[in-house]
């Protein structure tokens, strides 16, 4: 069946208004999932990079006769988005595919995702939390299906805390403080390394002090990074730099670990899939880490996210509906959470946006090195207090590349995201409210 362009008018679906964007798409030809009429089950093309999702498809293999999945890893990350869209443009793209909640928007608004309203939407609005809803829905339509939720929290060292006479901090007041105490008892402790910056953290502490980085006026879109509730975050840990109280020790390297494995910091700002870090990083620290709600800025308890995945199907799919069976047994049935953590060499601590999923998932943890704290019991009720109603906007990925340079400085994070954010807009012909 030929392709027939259309424009779509697309929202992210926030907490009181909807975030429009124009995208040219394509209607995909059609679906078959009872098989082509010669008896023969559907064949699944998926691509993946998440750890144990060969062995995830393996399973829905074993169990079910009118679907085969056939799977193939993927880089993750922007290597890999750039993969699929090469993909979708050359009408070799898969049927079933894994993507980061960030670039979503992005990748949709671009005219590449088949809709997965009429099959998956009901399953979305019924199974999953409010808070990742926002992140899936587009402007009434139903794009991906949630996999995970990642909601920030606090990871301590109970005995360096104890040795300093600190409270585990419930607001970021008390947090500098306790860093202030614990630097002051040894120079060589600080309370967290924070150096280097990275976009997907800093994203999650702005959302939790209630940033909207994109939102729209009518059809144009409006680019918030640079906002005030940003800017105090921002701030905040550039003065935690730069008075020495956290270490400039850049996130995700070799650095990092040394540090977190011989004491030498206090806390780590983390997510619900850091759980999973701890026993092969720092296993001489068993017993000696705890897990507590994210500080806040005052009032409720309340948090952000940090990564994310969920399922989508690439524009061009011939098995919609097929693929569509297969996402839900992949993001509901507790069995495919089971053959995901079963398989994997090291511990998986992924919180299953799905709450049904969750059991299967806290089976398959050894929690033991957290003392006696469930860990997805922890994650799950820090999940509870993510922030509804943040969204992602159509240029993120190009956002993220430009913050990822700023050196760490997380001021000049949030006004080159700012700037880049809103050149982008219009440079891909959308409309920019200022």
């Amino acid at each position: 069946m030929p392709c027939i362009a259309r424009t779509t008018r697309l929202a992210l679906a926030a907490s009181a208004a909807s975030l429009a964007l124009l995208a040219t798409a394509c209607g995909g030809s059609g679906s078959d999932a009872s098989g082509p009429g010669d008896g023969k089950p559907v064949t699944l093309t998926f691509w993946s990079a998440t750890a144990g999702a060969k062995e995830t498809a393996d399973a829905f293999n074993r169990t079910h006769t009118d679907i085969k999945v056939k799977f193939s890893m993927v880089p993750a990350g922007p290597e890999g988005v750039t993969k699929l869209s090469n993909a979708v443009k050359g009408g070799n793209a898969p049927d079933v595919a894994t993507m980061d909640y960030s670039a979503l928007p992005e990748y949709a608004s671009e005219g590449n995702l088949e809709d997965l309203t009429p099959s998956s939407g009901d399953l979305v609005k019924k199974e999953f939390p409010e808070a990742v809803q926002s992140l899936v829905n587009l402007g009434g339509s139903t794009w991906a299906v949630p996999f995970d939720v990642t909601p920030i929290q606090l990871f301590y060292r109970k005995d360096l805390f104890k040795k300093y006479g600190v409270d585990v901090p419930t607001t970021w007041a008390e947090y500098r403080t306790a860093a202030e105490k614990i630097h002051a008892g040894d120079p060589d402790v600080t309370i967290t390394n924070f150096g280097g910056g990275d976009p997907a953290l800093l994203s999650g502490l702005a959302w939790q002090a209630g940033a909207r980085w994109y939102g729209t006026n009518g059809d144009a879109w409006k680019v918030n990074i640079d906002d005030p509730a940003s800017r105090k975050v921002a701030a905040y840990w550039d003065d935690l730099l730069a008075d020495g109280l956290a270490s400039k020790t850049p996130l995700w390297g070799e650095g990092e670990n040394k540090e977190r494995a011989t004491g030498k910091v206090a806390t780590i700002i983390g997510a619900a899939w850091s759980a999973g870090n701890f026993p092969v990083s720092y296993p001489d620290a068993k017993g000696k880490w705890g897990i507590a709600p994210l500080p806040t800025w005052g009032g409720k308890a309340s948090t952000g996210m940090y990564g994310g995945t969920s399922y989508i199907v690439p524009k061009g799919s011939e098995h919609t509906e097929a693929a569509a069976e297969f996402i839900k047994w992949v993001t509901t049935d507790p069995a495919a959470m089971t053959a995901r953590l079963s398989s994997l060499k090291a511990p998986s601590s992924a919180l299953p946006a799905n709450e049904g999923m969750r059991a299967a998932a806290a089976k398959e943890f050894d929690s033991s090195y957290f003392g006696d704290q469930d860990v997805y019991a922890v994650a799950g009720q820090a999940a509870d207090t993510i922030v509804p109603g943040w969204t992602w906007g159509p240029v993120q990925q190009q956002v993220t590349s430009v913050q990822m340079a700023a050196g760490g400085n997380h001021t000049k994070m949030l006004s080159s995201g700012q700037a880049k954010g809103e050149t982008a807009v219009t440079d891909r012909g959308l409309k920019l409210d200022k």
